[in-house]
């Protein structure tokens, strides 16, 4: 068989890839044999905890550590003074590096504000680490950090996105100049002429409240000094181990080659896990200083004050129509709030922006982005990075749109979808790659079909007329969107025969849930020709694979995916080719079947055994390499689209919603796995779910979080979560061999907008228009109050 047949017929016969194989690591996670972070246990461990500013803005006057110092089993006490020009301080550097295609085309301003390890003369929100306690357990180090005495001279704050942009307002920051993190204005089309020519002008302002990732697991680390090589060895629940390798390499002025980390177990990310903070840093550079191994898992509190949240943007929109809907053109200015510091760049707000109008045609667009700093925590991607956002303004404004023309919601998407027949579709816009965005393949129209199908919108309308003369309100919503995945710029993979004749696949890609022992394996069996009960998989050590991104941005299965299959399909040939010279014979008379290897005239061979048998050959390269490392660079985004539709009913007394039906219909591609594919939708929309009617993070007027712990801070329950329905169209990608497109994030999406839609729908008759998420009872009332009240004053 030679090499170009073996090749093409792995490539057009897969025999795993599509299969809804069940996930292998699922018999080891449910018996308890899984091993996270904090079941990495050494010796003589010490233990850290931090003392945090219980202010959202002041000086330090004064910290006086001395009683922590000598408290009971504290081995070392660290201060922001005491780090300084020791530890550098942190920037994200990747997040907030600006393209040249962006840096020409669209001239942002992007401020980049240094996170010190320490505070040590100004704090800018609450829960911001100031002294670093490390002791021989938590609970000492936790019981010293009750000993330190700090004076603080309180300082104005701001917490409000807007009020932050006026010129008398308080800076959240007293080195900067003014609050302003970010600014950027992109463009197409003539929207003075689209405003002149319309139908109808709709101007509207809708927001996304500020909520955060909540994974199971907490963000963790442990660091230890190897004995021998003297290398710092760190074991991270990061999404990105090589980025945190280089940080923490950068940070403490020593070579990337002496950090290894090491990726285990990871009980979610969501985002929130593929930025780093500064903790990431303190604990190795305390192992390093000490000499010793130590520890730090942050608790529940840390998590949901000292961590990164997300959401928070306000869209003001001006949508331009003509009579039938059609969409002339937008504007929008999105506002989101950063929090204290800009520590992603153009990551969230521009994905934001150039995923507005989502699988809409329309000819003008002036879009502009401005971030605000407030003296709340950082804000940074969380599952969806700026799309949900995005698609709730978007998809609020289609439905009010409709309700404007009194036409039906659905048939004005209709209308303005993009079609098969129109991709490649260019939207004149630059992506966030600097590029011209396109959208590669997809039939939107096809995706409104199928869920009009599966909740009988005329059958809905009978009954949802005939019930509200009951006085039973039920609503129907859609939530429209589109996804480009497969962020670059790379993932590497490499796949190597080892002694016993296991293939061990290493990846860049790490996994937080996604199943990548699996779906992966399948790829690499497939490329092979080998079971997948004889392949290893490796993914998220910097050690074994000393190049690599992450798994982030709904990339892994497009790149690092990609990157597998490259690597296996030419272990694939190394491994005929060893073969054919270790017998004589031309390599199109071997090949690798079912994990055996098959020579012409000889026996089979196991790979076992054929490694063995050419260690013992007298050629000059006796392993015949068997070992093959491939870079994935993808040449575009593959675009990954999706449409959600809730059925909802609102109970006007209680202010209660209650999901009766939902819908997700999406496209991703080639599907590696659908079991997997299946469980990556259900999850995200159930995140949507509970930041539609539940999840807040907020903070009063002095920046204090009120919602800091599960008694206030509301995540769904299977009381909140309706069976999930689901169903796929598929358009391969053409940017990758694969024809796979990135799926992760795209449940998250849709749910705001379709749960918002819905709810709107059902209180029609009081007039009530949803501005804002969650729509929680509380929400629910106070419309319904204000709809009243402006209904009784003679007010539209």
């Amino acid at each position: 068989m030679s090499e170009s047949t073996s090749t093409r017929e792995a490539t057009e016969a897969p025999r795993l890839v599509g299969q809804p194989i069940p996930r292998v690591e699922d018999d080891r996670l449910l018996r308890g044999q899984g091993r996270f972070v904090d079941d990495v246990t050494l010796p003589d461990a010490l233990h850290i905890a931090f003392l945090r500013s219980p202010h959202a803005h002041a000086r330090i006057r004064s910290l006086d550590t001395s009683a922590a110092e000598s408290a009971p089993g504290v081995v070392a006490v660290y201060d922001g003074r005491s780090l300084l020009g020791v530890v550098e301080p942190l920037v994200n550097i990747e997040e907030v590096r600006v393209p040249p295609g962006l840096i020409e085309g669209v001239a942002p301003i992007v401020k980049i504000q240094p996170m010190p390890p320490l505070a040590h003369d100004e704090v800018n929100y609450v829960g911001q680490p100031m002294v670093m306690v490390v002791a021989e357990s938590r609970y000492l180090a936790e019981d010293a950090v009750e000993e330190i005495l700090v004076d603080y001279e309180p300082l104005p704050v701001v917490t409000d996105p807007e009020r932050a942009l006026d010129p008398d307002s308080p800076l959240a920051l007293l080195e900067a100049d003014d609050n302003v993190g970010l600014q950027a204005h992109i463009s197409t089309g003539d929207m003075e002429a689209a405003i002149a020519g319309a139908h109808v002008v709709l101007e509207e302002t809708f927001a996304s409240q500020r909520y955060v990732p909540s994974p199971m697991e907490t963000r963790g680390v442990v660091a230890s000094i190897d004995p021998f090589s003297a290398r710092l060895q760190m074991w991270s629940n990061t999404q990105t181990p090589h980025r945190v390798r280089d940080h923490v390499a950068h940070a403490l002025g020593i070579s990337t080659d002496d950090v290894t980390v090491t990726t285990p177990d990871v009980g979610g990310g969501f985002g929130q896990k593929g930025i780093l903070i500064v903790e990431e840093i303190l604990v190795p550079f305390a192992a390093r200083d000490l000499g010793r191994t130590v520890r730090w898992q942050a608790d529940r509190t840390e998590n949901l004050v000292a961590d990164t949240h997300a959401r928070e943007q306000i869209h003001h929109l001006t949508i331009a129509a003509d009579a039938d809907g059609r969409l002339l053109g937008v504007r929008d200015r999105c506002i989101t709030n950063m929090g204290c510091r800009n520590v992603v760049g153009l990551v969230v707000a521009y994905n934001a922006l150039v995923h507005l109008t989502g699988p809409y045609r329309v000819p003008a667009l002036d879009l502009e982005l401005v971030g605000s700093l407030t003296n709340t925590m950082f804000t940074a991607p969380y599952r969806g990075a700026g799309r949900p956002e995005a698609a709730f303004a978007m998809e609020r404004a289609m439905d009010r749109l409709a309700v404007r023309l009194g036409k039906d919601p659905a048939e004005v998407r209709r209308i303005n979808l993009l079609t098969e027949e129109d991709m490649p579709y260019f939207s004149g816009l630059l992506d966030r790659r600097g590029l011209p965005q396109e959208i590669d393949t997809g039939d939107y129209v096809k995706m409104l079909d199928m869920v009009e199908e599966m909740i009988d919108f005329p059958t809905f309308r009978e009954e949802q007329a005939r019930l509200r003369g009951s006085g039973v309100h039920r609503g129907v919503g859609l939530g429209m969107y589109i996804e480009m995945s497969g962020l670059g710029p790379f993932e590497s993979a490499r796949a190597t025969v080892l002694p016993s004749g296991t293939v061990r696949v290493s990846t860049g890609s790490p996994s937080q849930g996604q199943g990548h022992a699996t779906s992966f394996v399948q790829v690499a069996a497939d490329a092979l020709d080998v079971p997948m009960d004889d392949i290893e998989l490796v993914g998220g050590d910097t050690y074994n694979l000393q190049y690599g991104v992450g798994t982030i941005a709904s990339r892994a299965m497009v790149t690092a995916g990609n990157a597998i299959d490259m690597a296996c399909r030419e272990l694939h040939t190394q491994i005929e080719r060893a073969a054919a010279g270790l017998h004589g014979v031309a390599p199109e008379d071997v090949a690798l079947q079912a994990g055996k290897v098959v020579v012409a005239g000889a026996a089979s061979m196991t790979l076992a055994e054929l490694v063995r048998a050419l260690t013992r050959s007298p050629s000059d390269d006796p392993s015949a390499g068997l070992s093959a490392h491939a870079y994935f660079r993808p040449p575009n985004y593959a675009t990954s689209s999706g449409l959600h539709a809730a059925v909802v009913e609102v109970d006007t007394a209680t202010g209660a919603t209650s999901i009766l039906d939902y819908v997700v219909v999406h496209e991703a591609g080639n599907i590696v796995n659908p079991t997997i594919a299946d469980g990556q939708i259900l999850g995200g929309a159930v995140q949507g779910i509970g930041g539609a009617l539940l999840e807040h993070l907020q903070y009063d007027a002095n920046g204090q979080p009120t919602t800091a712990t599960y008694m206030d801070y509301l995540m769904p329950t299977v009381e909140t979560v309706p069976e999930i329905r689901l169903g796929e169209v598929f358009y391969p990608t053409p940017t990758n061999r694969l024809g796979v497109k990135g799926l992760g994030e795209g449940g998250a999406v849709g749910p705001q907008a379709a749960i918002a839609n819905a709810v709107e729908d059902a209180l029609r008759p009081h007039g009530v228009v949803v501005r804002s998420t969650p729509v929680n009872p509380d929400h629910i009332r106070r419309l319904l109050r204000e709809s009243a009240a402006a209904t009784t004053s003679g007010g539209e």
